[in-house]
């Protein structure tokens, strides 16, 4: 045996004890609290304030993390419930179980089936929870750690809603902030302890960003997920050039000068009108700014984008002459009912006012919310007379004119038998070529000739389906017309394309096409599998 081996009994050594939990032992002992209840409570009003949450998040962490820890002390797969009192900081435990139809009973330790429930006083119905109290367990180093990594989740989950609702309450969309990774093309943003996910669709095409970079994304909405609330962001959206020039441009956040639309085709082109509420104003030079400063800052922005200022209009024709520059337009014809413009242009400018790729037309509609129809001289000239013949037609078969009364109307602008049975006598009387008894002689015969075409029209609505008829968005006007052409039923209607229904009846395509899509709805409900086809 060597000789520096020492028999004696090991003692474990004494640790010293700090000063300050001495204090807190002695405090403990004389004022009398229980070394759990005042610690669960200077525990939670602790957190609440360093993480700037309200404590009842902070007690309901606390319940569901001992509740967790409560599950692992049983071997049987229980539901547990932990109530901790706010006040003294007591807590009891509670084993749960919910009522559920037999053939779902599947889970005893934490179901109980409705028959064994209904034998009990008082009895107990569908969906309804009984509880029993459990005997207080300690937790060991596993549970405490359980329990601790839970109540850390809920508190950062808690904190991370805290800090999006305080920068929601800014009321600010526009996020500025440093990229801090790429997952899968989706892009993070952070801005102080606010993160943000750009989704790829969601990025301007063939942009370039690198993690560190500095972007700037609109807040389009907030998504719950797993984690929490998420703020997804776009650079894509026509608000995203908005707010851009807000902050370059002073007179617009003063409210000088107002943004009233935008349109973009992201990474390429946009537009955007704007309108002065200062006539000392030029909305566009000052949002252009001093050797174009202020609209190139947008441009770098937005990937290199070229940004078109143009000037607002309350007159909506000539807001899509200027929409549609620097292309110089010969003519306008407005369709207030269709809610489109012809537009004519010279054959020089035709190319300019179209754009690449129909690029420019396309973004001065967005822009306008009108449908702009671009045409040439001559293709404006052939539309027209085709135009013509055909309400030449029309006024020599209904009126029963000749071809020179007929022409007479249409110089003077009348294209339907409505404006003419029904246009105020004085305008009427206006047009020289027609003395009074002429007038009241067109008036009563296009009067005749609408009424004939009602009556017709009833006729016809008689030989109309049911199914037909009752179809959403249809009415005895539309059927009437549809019956006038042989379309009786509704699966004469689901055949037709949106373009012959709109010829047939003269309503907007949008509406056409919502009356086909709900005719052909029955064909799809037909050919859903029943429940017994799709077990097969």
């Amino acid at each position: 045996m060597p000789e520096y081996c020492d028999w004696r009994p090991w003692k474990e050594p004494t640790r010293s004890r700090s000063p300050t939990s001495t204090r807190q032992d002695w405090y403990r002992r004389s004022s009398g609290e229980t070394p759990n209840e005042p610690r669960i409570a200077l525990l939670v009003d602790a957190l609440a304030r360093e993480k700037n949450v309200p404590k009842e998040i902070v007690f309901s962490a606390l319940e569901a993390a001992l509740a967790s820890a409560t599950k692992k002390k049983y071997a049987d797969n229980i539901e547990a419930r932990v109530s901790i009192d706010r006040e003294t900081g007591d807590y009891e435990s509670f084993r749960r179980w919910t009522v559920v139809p037999d053939e779902e009973h599947e889970e005893p330790a934490h179901q109980i089936a409705i028959t064994d429930a209904a034998e009990r006083d008082p009895p107990l119905a569908l969906g309804d929870v009984v509880e029993a109290p459990l005997e207080p367990v300690e937790f060991g180093r596993i549970g405490a750690q359980a329990a601790k990594q839970v109540i850390l989740q809920k508190i950062r989950d808690a904190e991370r809603e805290q800090i999006l609702n305080d920068f929601l309450e800014r009321q600010d969309n526009l996020l500025t902030g440093t990229v801090k990774r790429i997952e899968r093309g989706n892009v993070i943003v952070e801005s102080g302890r606010i993160e943000g996910m750009i989704p790829r669709d969601q990025l301007i095409p063939k942009e370039n960003i690198r993690v560190g970079d500095r972007v700037r994304a609109y807040v389009t909405k907030i998504e719950a997920q797993a984690r929490g609330p998420q703020l997804l962001l776009s650079r894509v959206v026509p608000e995203l050039v908005e707010r851009l020039f807000e902050l370059e441009v002073p007179e617009i956040e003063e409210g000088l000068i107002e943004i009233k639309a935008a349109a973009r085709d992201p990474g390429i082109r946009a537009k955007i009108a704007v309108k002065s509420n200062d006539p000392r104003l030029d909305p566009q030079g000052t949002c252009i700014g001093m050797r174009g400063s202020r609209v190139t800052a947008v441009t770098n922005e937005l990937a290199g984008e070229r940004v078109d200022i143009v000037l607002f209009s309350e007159d909506p024709a000539k807001f899509v002459v200027n929409a549609l520059s620097p292309a110089e337009i010969s003519s306008i014809l407005v369709d207030e009912e269709k809610h489109a413009m012809d537009v004519v242009v010279d054959e020089e400018n035709l190319a300019m006012a179209i754009g690449r790729s129909g690029q420019n037309v396309r973004l001065a509609s967005e822009l306008t919310g009108w449908e702009i129809n671009l045409m040439g001289v001559e293709e404006s000239q052939q539309k027209h007379q085709v135009e013509s013949d055909k309400i030449r037609a029309l006024f020599v078969e209904k009126l029963d004119v000749d071809q020179e009364v007929a022409d007479i109307l249409i110089q003077e602008g009348f294209s339907t038998l409505e404006e003419i049975a029904y246009v105020p006598l004085n305008e009427m009387l206006e047009i020289e070529s027609f003395d009074e008894e002429t007038v009241n002689e067109l008036r009563s015969r296009a009067r005749n000739a609408l009424l004939t075409e009602a009556i017709v029209r009833e006729e016809s609505v008689e030989n109309v389906s049911e199914d037909l008829l009752n179809l959403e968005g249809m009415d005895t006007e539309t059927a009437g017309l549809l019956a006038e052409k042989g379309i009786t039923n509704r699966d004469a209607l689901a055949d037709l394309a949106v373009d012959e229904l709109t010829e047939l009846t003269a309503i907007p395509a949008e509406r056409a096409q919502d009356l086909i899509m709900k005719a052909r709805a029955h064909w799809f409900a037909d050919a859903e599998p029943s429940p017994v086809e799709q077990s097969q």
